[in-house]
Formats: C-alpha cells, sequence, structure tokens
C-alpha cells in the first residue's frame, strides 16, 4: 500500500480555496458527495457550505488529482484568540475541556471525494488526510479529531488508531448522527510514519502549503499566496 501512495502521491496537488472560483467548486463538490450518501437533501443552489467556511482559523482545501479536482477537506485550527471549531459545537462536554486546557486541536471536517476520482485512485482517501497529519505538525497540535459516522469510524482506527470519545451525536446540517474519535499525536506520530511513510512532510512541503509560520495562513494574509503545491 505504501508503494501504490507514495506513486499516486505524485499525481496530486493540494491547493487551498481562497479564490471564489474554487470555493464553490468545493461547495459543489461537498454537495454531490453528501447527497449521494443521503446526508443532506437536495438544494437548488447545489453548493453545501455553512458559517464555519468563513471563519479566519478554517482552511478548507481542494485535492487534486491531474489537474481535477478529485477531492476536498476543511481544517479547523485553535490557534490562540480562535479556539472556535464545528466539532465543539457538537461534543462541547468532550472538546470544550481540551480547549480550556490549552491543547492544541486540529478539527478536519467535511472529507469528500468525487465519486469518479475514488474509483480511480483507491490511495485518495489517504492522499487528503494527509492534510490534517501535516498539519499537525505545523502547528505543534496536540490531539486531531474525527467527528464522522459509526460506519467510518473502524478505517480511523486501523488507519491511526484513534480512540472513541463520545458516541453518535446529531451534527447541524446533516441527516445522519456522527461519532466523535481522537488522536493523541505526539504519542502515535513515530509509529504512523513508520508504518505509513507517505505521512511524513517532504522537504518544506509544510511551509509550501500552510506558510512559513502559524498565523500566515489566515485568509487575510494567504490570498496573495495561495498556488497548487506540487507534492
Amino acid at each position: 500500500m505504501n508503494d501504490r501512495v507514495m506513486r499516486a502521491l505524485e499525481r496530486i496537488d493540494y491547493r487551498q480555496a481562497l479564490s471564489h472560483e474554487d470555493r464553490e467548486r468545493v461547495f459543489n463538490l461537498r454537495y454531490r458527495a453528501y447527497l449521494r450518501e443521503g446526508a443532506i437533501a437536495a438544494n437548488e443552489d447545489e453548493r453545501f457550505t455553512d458559517p464555519v467556511d468563513d471563519q479566519p482559523n478554517c482552511l478548507i482545501f481542494g485535492v487534486y488529482a491531474d489537474d481535477e479536482l478529485a477531492g476536498a477537506i476543511r481544517l479547523s485550527i485553535t490557534v490562540p484568540g480562535m479556539p472556535q471549531i464545528p466539532t465543539a459545537q457538537v461534543f462541547p462536554d468532550t472538546v470544550l475541556p481540551q480547549i480550556e486546557a490549552g491543547r492544541v486541536l486540529v478539527d478536519p471536517t467535511r472529507f469528500v471525494a468525487d465519486a469518479r476520482w475514488s474509483r480511480e485512485l483507491p490511495e485518495l482517501a489517504y492522499l487528503t488526510l494527509r492534510l490534517p497529519w501535516l498539519a499537525m505538525e505545523q502547528f505543534e497540535a496536540d490531539v486531531m479529531l474525527a467527528a464522522v459516522r459509526p460506519e467510518h469510524y473502524p478505517f480511523y482506527r486501523r488507519l491511526w488508531g484513534n480512540t472513541v470519545v463520545s458516541p453518535p451525536r446529531l451534527y447541524p446540517g446533516l441527516a445522519k448522527p456522527v461519532m466523535l474519535s481522537q488522536l493523541d499525536f505526539p504519542r502515535a506520530v513515530s509509529r504512523i510514519e513508520t508504518l505509513y511513510p507517505f505521512f511524513r512532510a517532504r522537504e518544506d512541503e509544510r511551509a509550501a502549503i500552510f506558510g512559513p509560520g502559524p498565523l500566515t495562513w489566515l485568509p487575510a494574509a494567504a490570498a496573495n499566496r495561495a498556488q497548487p503545491i506540487r507534492t
């Protein structure tokens, strides 16, 4: 599997969706993916977005395969002064105490893939999940959250060793409940990167994707530097 993912990685660009056009492409991809799974109802706009997409500590990424939008993911990060993350609204009893204790959390949500590309590039899920993994290292985070449907949890348990911290609850805007698992990143990083070396950042890759410092990726600062990143 490692060889397959490493070969597939050569076809991938990670692009932060900052322009109106790129964001709309991601919102439409989300819509099609969630509609296909019966998680949302159809709408005339054929887009799926919420107020989290406009928060300053939110990064929206498109994952491009052979220059086509194949997947997307949203990352919310509890940087100082901006503790708001979407999963804290659904699981406040579990998430808020960690934020109040000063732990840095990465909250990946809206993880979607194009149906055709999922078939053509089975490694797409691993390639997309490199983004929250790289964000954990970039922002020196302590915990990676995973608010996912119960049938998806075994994937995270097998891949990273996530542990369940809350049973399923309804998530705003979704028809199907999600459960919460999380990963203690500092304890897991050495083991996971030994098992799956494709999660390791390539030279200068994190800085190219997120910027050289912890705040330079904010939309106001990043608008003039967003470029496709060939990994």
